[in-house]
């Protein structure tokens, strides 16, 4: 028998909003509401979308003795970003990496002064932070936080639906982190967007999320977002999905995620190495990976998905990739999918052919984002 679903504070609104529920990553999520995923995909790229992503990880990591630059230091032995640079008030993107290279999970680090909170994926919350309290206890104190909700506010109307609870946001740039009262609620709030659009990640306590989701749900720019549009939204991104798009046997390198990896950490870089995997990461920033995740554009309407096999010859021969995300893009109006090739494959315009139905289709390498990003620099 499998565990029953988890459910987010937010389970009782997404059923009165007409959710369809499905299972992801261990909990009840809404896949879609009454309008529909394409409805929906549209609706933020033009307006404002609330997203329950409750099921994500927040974990604190407190200094032990005030000391923040310790605590930073301390989770450089496991990621290989720079932390110690990280200003108070900004986040950063970062990967836990294995000893062979590979990205355990993809995750935000974020400065809020006193401490960092760190938001990691819900199918990879119990092992990174058995993995924290491992590695981190000695340095800081390493502190889940299940008692907190996480709401995402994404699109070109994000600003003005949330200014009118929270003005302070205004001023917020792409990748800021400010502590913030809405409605009456301490909340953090971090602006970047797993969109592609302009948008901000609201950190509340667990009972105060419904509270807060109404109060943004009254706003006219804002409908609620399910999972499905999710998706496309960050395909058109170029964003990848944990599971998917990376994993434990995927580097950054191949992952096209160098730019990540801050000078500070690369040879020649003022704290070079020192995370697990650094021998081979290094090695790759400089000589590059055998294989590259890319983009795909396919011809015709219909989407490759998750799994087709890429070849480099209409017939024959053995593949020379896979796509691992794959749908039909609402805004390009046209399929759109990523993957990994060989990096022979790897330029942009290369055409490449995609198993589809036991047929192969023609495939062309293309830069991402499809669509523009909206972030506000």
């Amino acid at each position: 028998m499998s565990d029953p679903l988890l459910q987010t504070p937010l389970f009782s609104l997404h059923e009165e909003y007409g959710a369809r529920m499905v299972p992801f990553a261990g909990y009840a999520m809404p896949l879609q509401y009454a309008d529909g995923i394409m409805a929906e995909h549209q609706h933020t790229r033009a307006h404002a979308g609330l997203f329950d992503v409750s099921h994500m990880g927040q974990v604190a990591l407190r200094p032990i003795d005030g000391d923040m630059n310790r605590v930073a230091l301390a989770l450089e032995r496991i990621v290989p970003v720079d932390v110690l640079g990280l200003k108070a008030g900004r986040q950063r993107y970062g990967f836990l990496t294995n000893d062979a290279g590979g990205i355990l999970d993809d995750l935000m680090i974020v400065n809020m002064g006193t401490w960092f909170l760190v938001v990691v994926n819900a199918a990879c919350k119990a092992q990174d932070i058995a993995l924290m309290q491992r590695e981190l206890s000695s340095d800081c104190t390493v502190e889940p936080l299940p008692d907190r909700a996480l709401l995402a506010l994404q699109g070109p109307e994000a600003e003005t639906a949330l200014a009118r609870i929270a003005p302070a946001v205004t001023a917020m740039k792409f990748m800021d982190a400010k502590a913030v009262t809405l409605d009456g609620v301490e909340a953090i709030v971090t602006r970047s967007g797993y969109t592609g659009e302009d948008g901000f990640e609201i950190s509340v306590p667990a009972d105060k999320a419904e509270q807060i989701a109404r109060s943004l749900l009254a706003q006219p720019e804002v409908k609620p977002i399910g999972l499905g549009a999710r998706d496309s939204l960050r395909l058109e991104g170029g964003l990848c999905l944990y599971g998917s798009d990376l994993d434990e046997t995927t580097s950054p390198v191949e992952g096209a995620l160098e730019w990540a990896i801050q000078k500070a950490r690369r040879n020649g870089g003022a704290r070079a190495g020192g995370f697990p995997g650094a021998d081979l990461i290094l090695a790759q920033l400089e000589q590059g990976a055998s294989r590259r995740r890319v983009g795909l554009l396919a011809e015709g309407r219909a989407p490759v998905r998750h799994g087709a096999e890429l070849f480099a010859e209409s017939e024959g021969g053995s593949p020379i990739g896979v796509v691992t995300s794959g749908a039909f893009g609402p805004t390009l109006q046209a399929p759109v999918a990523m993957g990994y090739v060989e990096t022979a494959f790897a330029p942009v315009g290369t055409k490449v052919f995609a198993e589809l139905r036991g047929r192969r289709i023609p495939v062309t390498v293309a830069a991402m984002p499809f669509v523009p990003a909206g972030f506000k620099r």
